[in-house]
């Protein structure tokens, strides 16, 4: 008869990011488990210790501060400008994006009064800036946000009640029937930018924007893209051609850091640069 490691062994080691076969490990009896336990346990504090260091007197930023830059400059390098818009919008904003009190959404957001909550997603505010920047420069408008959104998720490996998105929008700027080749050009062009070679662009059919452009790597999502005119639009005044990509920069952190959960990249007491901090 064999044993595993306990569920209080696995969970400490769970913490400082072991690896999936450390974790399923069998042993043929108690000490030569403990003995094994105690033994990864070292290891993987001290790579948790070096990389704490490492943050601290190198690289003086976390991975998702890091992927946010990134992606940042490389925007505004293709002519994008960034916007920065309230954590608070309205239920009447959400009511315009189909999220009414009917929508599944509705329960996983944070309101803060009969009328306010803390955003779900950028959507939203970037709708309103882009039409008012339109009107101002009569001329295609790139923008792009970066910053918290918040829902009531499910506490999985690849969810957060916070997380960081980076949205980017580019109106009147693509010729009807060529959006989604833009999309895929600018998804392929922010994949280049993180230096990320192994992941698949797949078009997924969406009720509300008709068809998505998602990017994935294994089975992770780490953004997904629309565009328009479709029937939200008008709602918000807006009657051109757009296309947009929405980033989840916790996600793209966990891939590149080569994370189990989420929780080590996203922001949070407990980690630094996806270091466990009680070590």
């Amino acid at each position: 008869m064999t044993v595993t490691l306990t569920v209080t062994q696995k969970h400490r080691l769970t913490e400082l990011n072991a690896k999936v076969k450390d974790l399923n490990m069998t042993f043929e009896n108690t000490d030569q488990r403990d003995a094994f336990y105690k033994e990864k346990e070292k290891i993987y504090i001290k790579v948790n210790r070096e990389k704490i260091l490492d943050c601290i007197h190198r690289k003086h930023k976390p991975l998702l501060v890091e992927v946010q830059n990134k992606l940042s400059e490389w925007l505004c390098g293709e002519g994008f400008t960034q916007v920065v818009t309230p954590l608070m919008i309205t239920g009447n904003m959400l009511s315009k994006m189909t999220i009414t009190k009917e929508h599944p959404l509705t329960n996983q957001v944070f309101w803060l009064d009969q009328k306010r909550c803390l955003r779900p997603m950028l959507a939203p505010n970037l709708y309103e800036m882009m039409r008012d920047i339109q009107k101002v420069a009569k001329e295609p408008v790139r923008i792009f946000e970066v910053g918290s959104c918040f829902r009531k998720e499910s506490q999985g490996a690849q969810h957060l009640n916070e997380f960081t998105m980076l949205n980017f929008v580019e109106l009147a700027g693509v010729k009807e029937g060529e959006q989604m080749e833009r999309l895929k050009s600018l998804a392929i062009g922010a994949m280049k930018t993180l230096g990320l070679e192994e992941y698949e662009l797949v078009i997924e059919k969406s009720e509300v924007y008709g068809e998505t452009l998602d990017v994935v790597v294994g089975d992770v999502e780490l953004a997904s893209g629309a565009y328009g005119p479709h029937f939200l639009d008008s709602k918000w005044g807006i009657f051109d051609t757009w296309v947009g990509i929405g980033f989840g920069i916790e996600r793209i952190a966990m891939v590149m850091g080569g994370y189990q959960n989420i929780k080590r990249v996203g922001r949070g007491l407990a980690y630094l640069d996806g270091a466990r901090l009680n070590v």
